[in-house]
């Protein structure tokens, strides 16, 4: 463009036929001067002048730091935030000091924070502390209980939730109390109309896992699960996130139907629950549909709690300083060089043996095998109460 003009061609007509502003042309002819322009410095220089109009001025920043520096080694209460520091500059009475935002501000841009950002990293995949739920191969059921609700005038009621990870299929049964009777002739009659998943995940309450109080326990549900060829999770007691998708559900159900209405009594309640739950299911039919596939359930299965529980039990855990669980009522070593990190205990019953695997959120792929202990399980009549 330059050379064009000097070769005795107007702007206007130089500027039409590169194809830009007049303002462009002029810019350039005027910062090549008289030089040649093998000479010229071509390349982009910012208009602004470097530093915002409104930023602190530099006496003030230099006045900031200091007296940080001086509340770090001088201070008798050791503070030398930027509240400390405002608090400092009034004091001293100087005039317009700044504010505690822009003192952060100061501090932050001259890398004087002691604090460090939160990393946030992205979340594990759904299902990541189970291989096979994790690859999609598999279907995982969540299920939880939501007590404490009271009708006006009524029973107190307790409702059963349950939700799959990959297919949002749901399901609520509110009744006037929950048992582990109740429990599993209910998951029965679920998986009987939809099919069983891979995996059936609960949280550590005696209706699910059996009573605490003693050792080797498998209680009914678990027992109905391994029969069904469904195998139980039980999820780590106090552990954001492994609950997620339940507990998530169980707060809609609250929202959308226990809070929405006033409820006369059980039946209209119920009534208004299974028509929240087929509408819900009406909206995640694609996303059902596109889950992994649920393995179809005879309606004439039967469970028989007397027999010899076999399969695959799973414990999501947490170990202690020691690197030990508490599994079956009983404590075993998992690694010494573990401590205070997830695993996942498999009990397998009919190799009678439990294999210990690492988890790390942060690289869920990686679960290699910790140890492998040996564990039977005692035979024992199955009691109603187990």
């Amino acid at each position: 463009m330059v050379a064009r003009v000097r070769s005795g061609a107007g702007m206007r007509e130089v500027s039409r036929q590169f194809d830009v502003s007049l303002s462009v042309v002029q810019r350039w002819v005027s910062r090549a001067a008289d030089q040649r322009l093998d000479r010229v410095d071509w390349s982009s220089k910012s208009t602004s002048s470097g530093r915002a109009h409104n930023r602190t001025a530099v006496d003030v920043e230099a006045l900031v730091l200091a007296v940080r520096q001086y509340l770090a080694e001088q201070s008798e209460l050791g503070e030398y935030g930027a509240e400390a520091i405002r608090a400092e500059l009034v004091e001293r009475r100087v005039s317009n000091p700044p504010s505690v935002r822009t003192i952060g501000r100061v501090l932050e841009r001259n890398g004087v924070l002691d604090g460090r950002w939160r990393v946030r990293r992205p979340p594990p995949p759904k299902g990541w502390y189970l291989p096979e739920v994790r690859a999609h191969r598999a279907e995982l059921d969540a299920f939880d209980t939501v007590s404490g609700l009271v009708i006006a005038g009524g029973p107190e009621v307790v409702v059963l939730n349950g939700i799959s990870l990959h297919g949002g299929l749901v399901t609520s049964w509110p009744r006037e109390a929950m048992t582990a009777v109740l429990t599993a002739s209910l998951l029965t009659e679920h998986w009987q109309r939809f099919g069983r998943p891979g995996y059936a995940q609960f949280d550590n309450d005696t209706i699910f896992q059996g009573p605490h109080h003693y050792l080797d326990v498998i209680g009914r549900v678990s027992r109905t699960c391994l029969q069904l060829g469904v195998v139980p999770v039980f999820a780590p007691p106090r552990e954001p996130g492994f609950q997620a998708a339940i507990e998530s559900y169980n707060g809609r159900w609250q929202a959308k139907v226990w809070s929405r209405f006033t409820h006369k009594n059980l039946v209209e309640l119920c009534h208004r629950s299974d028509r929240y739950v087929s509408a819900v299911l009406r909206r995640a039919a694609v996303r059902i549909e596109s889950a992994p596939a649920r393995i179809p359930l005879s309606h004439d299965a039967k469970v028989d709690l007397q027999a010899r529980p076999a399969g695959i039990i799973i414990f999501i855990r947490r170990t202690d300083h020691g690197g030990r669980v508490l599994l079956m009522g009983r404590n075993f070593l998992v690694d010494s060089r573990w401590p205070h990190r997830l695993i996942r205990a498999e009990v397998d019953l009919d190799r009678e043996t439990i294999q210990f695997f690492a988890l790390r959120r942060r690289e869920p792929q990686l679960q290699p095998l910790l140890a492998t202990r040996p564990y039977a399980l005692p035979r024992r009549t199955f009691r109603a109460d187990d």
